[in-house]
Formats: structure tokens, sequence, C-alpha cells
């Protein structure tokens, strides 16, 4: 969620602090701040709202001279949003500087017992107390002051600390909060995500958990929690800085809305050889697949609702019973798990918190695991079992458009190979289903090539106040994305129904005039639907409706229909949601929202 920079080395620090931050924008954030040491004295500036109020504030870094610093965007969870609650944050002597994203969950139990040996705290944060601590224990050894204050913090946490004594060093630490490091010519860097450091390397090392490592201008030094020194080997990002800009789109999301058919291609491409589905990453023989008896789907957001379709997919095919739990709840609950369980978690950054819970609490129960991730590295694809990644390529809106789709793509290939290899359907069925996911990016360019009919219709609908989508089936979990994304980018008040519920209270919501968006994708659903519509249409609703085309049935109905071409039936999610999220982003563009980084929201939830 929240952002972190660091560097040491020849040049400048705080252009490149701005830089890495700026990069990290797509994380959410409400206050930024970089420190910089000059040689003299650790210089702080820190500002609430958007990095340009930084910026401006130090004249693009000039004001902080220096060639040692550390940067951060805050995501607040303990303390408004203010100048005085945004990171960096100080030891009582300015002496040392840290950053931080993640929760310490026991700062109020150490905030208390320092505060009785005399610190004073000008924070609401949980931040200001690693600082006051590694003053603590610091008796001029900065390794010794990190690992007793690892020793002692409880929660998750990715740190950047300088310390004035220690001028030509940078250090950084981690523990259930994502970070990676970086050699470039003439310096070290430190960052939370990959796209902060592309601008000057592209091999970085990814910090696992408990480690420590020493950034110097020509060297990286690596530790364990108890001093030791480890060796570890470089990972290199294959795209490059390019994959992170807006190539001439207006907003990333727009551009991440038109990459989905090379995204869907990339992800399906090495999955099929010969009119076969081979899934070698799966690391499953054909025995293991049949001994699978039960599988949970564990996911949050949008990856959560491609769970709900993966369900569909999988009972619909393979005939295994499924279970489709949202990540913070399901560790929670006890749920029942054997050896012959599966657990497959779902998550675009690899990171997300609740979901690598999830799998950890699997693993310690001896269930197989499966990652389905994007980004290479990530802790869910160094902890899962096995891992099975998207091939999107970079994300930066928050809002997920073609990491959705390529999730629904591996789930889809999942499914058919555990058919496949169960033998409930046949090699014919298998080969028409193949002949369709290659189809898919084609019938998605065709559908983007209609943005400006959806955006004439979106414009409608600015100033509407509520909007309702149904759907049966996987209609449903269609709809339950289609919501999604119109209420996380426009904030207008969205909700997605299963169509046969409307009885049971919702139908009291509509009124004259409400917008209800039904999907109808499911043929033998047609009928069921239909009868649905005409319910929410008698009682005033405008309907617009996405179906197959030739179910021009619909149109008595509807009052605005949009057709995606045919497909087979499990497939229809990857091209209905396309109009929806067309949709969803052009009436936040109408209403002047910030369509990438929309308010209160981070594209990788790394806490709780």
């Amino acid at each position: 969620m929240c952002g972190i920079v660091g560097y040491i080395g020849k040049e400048q620090a705080a252009p490149i602090l701005l830089d890495g931050l700026d990069k990290l924008e797509y994380r959410g954030y409400d206050s930024a701040g970089i420190a910089v040491f000059d040689g003299e004295t650790i210089q702080l500036a820190k500002a609430r709202g958007r990095l340009k109020v930084l910026r401006e504030m130090t004249h693009g870094g000039e004001m902080l001279p220096g060639t040692c610093g550390i940067g951060h965007t805050r995501w607040a969870t303990h303390g408004i949003p203010s100048d005085t609650n945004a990171h960096p944050h100080f030891n009582g002597t300015e002496s040392i500087a840290v950053v931080h994203n993640g929760i310490i969950e026991n700062y109020l139990k150490i905030k208390k017992q320092l505060q009785e040996k005399g610190y004073e705290f000008v924070s609401e944060t949980d931040t200001e107390v690693v600082a006051h601590l590694l003053d603590y224990y610091y008796k001029g050894n900065p390794l010794e002051a990190i690992t007793r204050m690892m020793h002692r913090v409880e929660g998750s946490y990715a740190l950047g600390i300088m310390f004035k004594e220690h001028p030509g060093k940078l250090y950084a630490v981690r523990k259930d909060s994502p970070l990676i490091v970086g050699r470039a010519q003439g310096g070290s860097l430190i960052a939370s995500d990959v796209p902060a450091v592309l601008k000057y390397t592209r091999n970085v090392y990814f910090i696992q958990n408990e480690e420590i490592v020493c950034l110097e201008e020509d060297r990286l030094n690596f530790f364990n929690v108890d001093s030791d020194p480890i060796e570890k080997e470089p990972v290199t990002i294959q795209w490059d800085v390019s994959a992170a800009e807006k190539a001439g789109y207006e907003h990333f999301m727009l551009k991440e809305i038109y990459e989905q058919p090379k995204a869907v291609l990339d992800t399906l491409n090495p999955r099929i050889r010969d009119g076969k589905i081979e899934i070698e990453e799966l690391g499953m023989t054909d025995e293991e697949i049949r001994s699978i008896r039960k599988i949970f789907i564990v996911a949050c957001g949008s990856a959560y609702h491609t769970g709900v379709t993966a369900k569909y997919v999988f009972e619909g095919l393979a005939r295994i019973p499924v279970e489709v739990d949202l990540a913070s709840e399901f560790r929670y609950r006890n749920p029942i798990l054997d050896e012959e369980t599966m657990l497959i978690v779902v998550s675009q950054s690899g990171e997300t918190a609740d979901t690598l819970a999830a799998l950890r609490e699997a693993k310690m129960r001896g269930v197989r695991t499966l990652g389905i991730v994007n980004v290479v590295g990530s802790s869910i694809a160094r902890e899962a079992d096995n891992v099975m990644y998207t091939w999107a390529g970079p994300e930066i809106a928050v809002a997920t458009t073609k990491a959705y789709s390529t999730q629904l793509i591996a789930e889809y290939l999942l499914a058919m190979k555990f058919a496949q290899v169960r033998g409930t359907v046949s090699q014919e069925e298998i080969d028409e289903m193949i002949c369709d996911l290659k189809e898919l990016p084609v019938h998605i360019s065709m559908l983007l090539d209609h943005k400006e009919k959806l955006q004439r219709f979106a414009n409608r609908y600015v100033a509407a106040k509520d909007i309702f989508f149904i759907g049966r089936g996987i209609d449903y979990a269609i709809s339950l994305e289609g919501s999604l994304k119109l209420k996380e980018i426009s904030y207008i008040h969205s909700e997605a129904y299963a169509a046969g519920e409307l009885k049971h209270g919702t139908i009291s919501l509509i009124e004259e005039g409400t917008l209800v968006a039904a999907v109808l994708t499911q043929e033998d659903l047609y009928k069921k639907m239909l009868s649905n519509v005409v319910e929410v249409k008698t009682r005033g609703a405008f309907l617009l409706a996405v179906t197959n085309a030739g179910n021009t049935e619909v149109e008595k109905a509807a009052d605005y229909v949009i057709y995606i071409p045919k497909t087979n039936k499990y497939f229809t999610n990857s091209l209905a949601v396309i109009p929806l999220q067309l949709f969803g982003y052009y009436v936040a563009l109408g209403k002047g929202c910030d369509v990438d980084k929309p308010r209160n929201l981070a594209k990788s939830v790394t806490v709780e």
C-alpha cells in the first residue's frame, strides 16, 4: 500500500527519490516525504496530499542536497493524514530516520515503555516507535540495533533506515511486507515495488522475511535476523520501464484495458502446445490431480471475483467441489482442510496480506498450494508449493483490468487440465474449448473497437446515485466485477446481486430511472433472467443488458443492449467484463475522478 524508496551513491538522492515515489503513486497514498543526508544533518521534507506538493516544496529535490536518502508515500493506518504523521520519522536527536510499510501490532505497549524511559513522541503513528526503539538499542552498531529491534516488534514491516553516524550506508529490513534492492551504475537502491527502480536497474534482489541488507554505493551485504551474513542471487525483471509508462493513453487504466488482448494471449500461449494443455508449473502428476477431492480458491477483491467464476468452471468441467473464500475471512473460520484438499490463492501483486496469510495457514496444515500471481519473485510466488504466472505485465492503475482477465485465463486452463486428466470431458470438447480460448484476444479487440458508443452511453450516468448489476451463475460473477469497477473509480454507489434474490429485498431499491445492468450470457438461464429484467423494468428501471450475439429477445425489455461475440459458456466472463470496464472508466472520466488513483484505495493491500 505505502511506497518506499531509498538511494545511496554518486548522484543527488532527492530527485531519484521523487522519481521513484512517482512510479509508486499507483499504490495509493495520502502524504509523502523524503529525508536526505547532506554530510552534516539529515534534512527532512514531507507534506500531506499528492506527490506534486512535495515536489514543489523541494523544488524538485534541489533544496535537499546529498547522495543518501529515503522516501515514502503513506496510506494512513495509525493517525490521520497530516504533515506530522507523514514519513520519514526521526528519533529524538534526528540522527536516525525511518520509513515503514506495514503495521507494528504491539506499538502501544512499546510506546508506553519508551515514554516511561523519557522518550517523547510527536506523531500518532506506529512507525515512530521503530525510530525511538532503534535509538534505545543503538550503541554505535546499526546492525545490532536493527536485529534487537526486530526481536522486539510484532507485526509486518518493510523498513528503510538511515543512521547519521554511518553516512556511507543505508539499511533495509523486511518482514511480511514487500521490499526489493538493486545495484545500479554508481549506486544502490531500495524500493517496495519494481517500477521504482526500473529506470536504473532491472537486476533486483527480493528481500525475504527477517532479512536485513546494508547498502553502500558499490556493494550490498545481506544478513539474517541473527546478524549472520547470507548470500542472495539477483532476479532479472523482463519488462522494462516503457511497460510502466502511459504510451500516449490518457490514463494507465485505459492503456491496460487495451493491453488485455495481448495479456490474454501471453498467458495462453505457453500453456497450449500442439493442441494440448501443458501447465508444467502446476507440478502435479496425473495421479496427484485425480487424488484431489476439494479445491479452495482464496483471494480478495477482483481476484475473488475470478474465483467465483472459476467455481462454476471447475465444478462444471472437472466435477470437483470448490469453495471460494474471501482471504480476510478464510483463516478465521477454521476451515476443514486435509491431504485431499488443494488451495489456490489468487493475487495480482503476490503480496496481498490476507491472501498471503491464508496461504501460510494452509501450508501449516500440510495442504497443497498453488499461487496464481502476476509478479515474479513476490511473496506468494516464493511461498506457494507451485506458482502459475499470469504474464499480464506491470499493472499500474489501482483498478485492475488486465490482471483480472489473465487470472480468468489461468483458472480456465487449470479447470480444463483437471477435467482432461480426470476424464470428465472428452478430448473433442477440450479441442473445441482450446479453439474458443484462442479466439478470445480477437473478440476482446472487437469489443474495444466500439468504445465510443459506450462512452456516449456512460456520459448519461455521471450523476447517478445508485446503479445495480444483476446476473445468474457466471453472470453473477461478472456482475460482481462490473459493480466493483464502477464504484471504486467513480464513487457511485453500486451493488451486484444474484438476480434470483431480487424479490428478497433488493427490488425495493428500484425506482424510476434507476440504472440496472443485467448480464445474460448463460443460454440456459436466458428465460429466468428475462423475467428478472421485466421485474425491474416494470418498477421504473432503465435497463442496460450485456448478452451474447443473437439473443435479440432481450431487446424487448432492455433499453440499451451490448452484444458480445459467442464463445464457450464458461468463458463469457472474459468478454462481458470488457464493456463493463469501459463503462466504469467513462463514467469516472465524465465525473472528473482520478481514474488511476481513486481515493482511499491502494493497488497492493499489504496490511490486514
